[in-house]
């Protein structure tokens, strides 16, 4: 049985076992330690999880000519698309007002990090000890030092080469640490559930499927303002069939919630079937499906106001500033692997003091919601491809607009 089919099963039975628990006269807090366990071995991976998948997501531009004219605007186009999911998922979520009326409280102090002037929200992102950052857990230090880390390695060339293999082994073992530690997921969820559904209701129920409605609904959104915008007014084509020629990437985005499980496919359909050369296309999309994660951070971005809601936390604007500034880096650093998106989210809680224990109550919607934000992040890669390529004069748009050629090549004989 698959991980996500476990958590979701998890959470039902958890939802039941506090209904009956709560309509027994037990007390279901007792589940509350074994959520406790589940939460710190989510914690204890972070900080080594950052530096090493950061550092290698940037590491990927591993030729240092391709940081000229085309890197750069990738790389800009990439930081603009997830920037702009972070800021419709907040701003959806804000209006919606999801979470509102939950009334859960955190079992511990919540203290939310002060909101300096502008100025010194820039300045303390820089660390000034990355040693002292790693052991404070200062995760927005940690990421500004590892892209700084990963370029510097590519520089370096041939010296910078056993610094980037350790670092290669040391993500590799956290993905693997990552994926036993998710493996416990099911218990912990059941055991959170369990403990929230006995002390709030069904209530949270009914909040989790309202917040993945207006997930969907935001996802649409970002389609039409993020994909097809930059398709109609910048790149100067019709979006139309941009969306024939993924749909073989977007079904298997769909099917197995894996940027780099459909990685192949999306190749050869912004190859064949939209008329990218081979040079754009085997450069973006192998980087985009590293850094480019727009679906996840969409999610971190609704997921944040969701959790702020629900806790009765009022969120200051320089503190929306600091999410939307840890959510776009950190998408850098989310593997294109199911459940990155999940882990990297408990960055951005970190980075503004929000209770981490609101990660499990998410935890049993994730895999739904990774089904459909791994098509965003296919598509967000593919349409940088698109205008990268127009840009540079390397779009066949005749290939790009193929279906319609083909019935103009053949039209039907005049009666």
């Amino acid at each position: 049985m698959k991980l996500w089919i476990k958590i979701l099963i998890a959470m039902v039975l958890g939802v039941i076992t506090g209904v009956l628990m709560t309509a027994g006269g037990y007390d279901t807090a007792i589940f509350k330690p074994i959520g406790d366990l589940f939460l710190r071995l989510i914690n204890m991976i972070i900080v080594l999880l950052v530096l090493s998948s950061m550092t290698i997501g940037i590491t990927s531009i591993h030729d240092p000519q391709k940081l000229g004219r085309v890197g750069l605007k990738t790389l800009f186009i990439f930081l603009c698309t997830t920037a702009l999911a972070i800021v419709i998922g907040i701003s959806v979520a804000t209006i919606f007002r999801i979470g509102n009326g939950m009334g859960l409280k955190s079992t511990t102090e919540v203290i939310l990090r002060e909101t300096p002037a502008m100025g010194e929200i820039i300045l303390q992102i820089i660390p000034y000890n990355p040693i002292a950052s790693l052991a404070e857990g200062n995760v927005l230090q940690i990421i500004v030092f590892a892209l700084f880390l990963g370029i510097s390695i590519n520089f370096a060339g041939a010296r910078g080469k056993p610094l980037l293999e350790f670092l290669e082994s040391l993500a590799d073992v956290m993905y693997r640490m990552t994926s036993i530690i998710m493996e416990f997921s099911p218990i912990g969820v059941f055991a959170i559930m369990t403990w929230v559904t006995g002390t709030y209701g069904l209530e949270t129920l009914y909040e989790l499927g309202y917040f993945l409605g207006v997930f969907y609904f935001a996802c649409i959104i970002h389609l039409i303002i993020g994909v097809c915008g930059i398709l109609y007014f910048l790149a100067k084509l019709n979006p139309l069939p941009f969306f024939r020629g993924m749909g073989d990437a977007i079904m298997l985005a769909f099917s197995t919630s894996s940027s780099s499980a459909t990685l192949p496919v999306s190749m050869h359909c912004v190859q064949e079937n939209l008329g990218v050369s081979k040079n754009i296309t085997r450069f973006i999309l192998p980087l985009g499906s590293t850094v480019n994660m727009n679906g996840a951070a969409l999610f971190q971005g609704m997921a944040v106001i969701f959790i702020a809601n629900a806790y009765g936390i009022d969120l200051g604007w320089q503190q929306i500033l600091t999410i939307v500034i840890t959510a776009t880096l950190s998408a850098i650093g989310a593997a294109g692997i199911p459940g990155s998106g999940f882990i990297m989210l408990s960055v951005v809680f970190r980075s503004v003091g929000l209770p981490i224990e609101g990660l499990a109550i998410l935890a049993g919607i994730d895999r739904i919601r990774e089904m459909v934000s791994t098509i965003l992040n296919v598509l967000g890669d593919a349409v940088c491809a698109v205008y990268v390529a127009k840009q540079e004069g390397e779009l066949n748009e005749q290939q790009y607009y193929h279906e319609d050629l083909v019935e103009m090549e053949n039209p039907e004989p005049e009666l």
